[in-house]
């Protein structure tokens, strides 16, 4: 029985030698296993990284850009924010005035990460000032769901 018990404490030695910082100070390695160096490549994130700039529409209709902003609620990238921006955009988008509708406009396509937009509509992260609008308090409302509304799809396109 010892002998197993030395056995296995010696193969868990070799096993995680590669792991231990003090590995080369053990007094008995195994033939087949070399030296190894702990080798960590690890690269500086460059100090600016460029964002592509959202292009201003200053000219486009209203109608239109309502209809632009009901298709990009429903084609987000991930679900969660497909989910919850399209039931939104259906629920209260033809109800904005142009102002709304450019801030929401601004809501999701100035934002370069989507799981931004979810985290502060599901408030996991405080919404910064320049998003903190009318808008995003009115999706945080939609989110809660008061209503207890199933979201399990998308609304259907009219």
């Amino acid at each position: 029985m010892f002998r197993q018990l030395k056995l296995t404490l010696n193969i868990s030695r070799w096993i995680f030698a590669p792991w231990q910082r003090h590995a080369a100070t053990s007094s008995q390695e195994p033939p087949f296993m070399a030296p190894i160096s702990d080798v960590i490549v690890d690269y500086e994130d460059p100090d600016y990284l460029p964002l592509p700039e959202y292009p201003a529409r200053p000219n486009e209709p209203l109608e239109t850009r309502k209809q632009r902003l009901i298709y990009q609620s429903r084609k987000r990238g991930m679900l969660e924010n497909d989910l919850l921006l399209s039931t939104f955009a259906a629920k209260y988008l033809k109800d904005f005035n142009a102002e709304q509708t450019a801030i929401y406009d601004q809501l999701i396509n100035g934002v370069s990460n989507d799981w931004d937009i979810y985290y502060w509509a599901t408030e996991v992260k405080p919404t910064p000032d320049e998003y903190n609008t009318e808008i995003m308090q009115l999706l945080k409302e939609h989110v809660k769901n008061a209503e207890r509304v199933t979201r399990l799809r998308q609304p259907d396109l009219t």
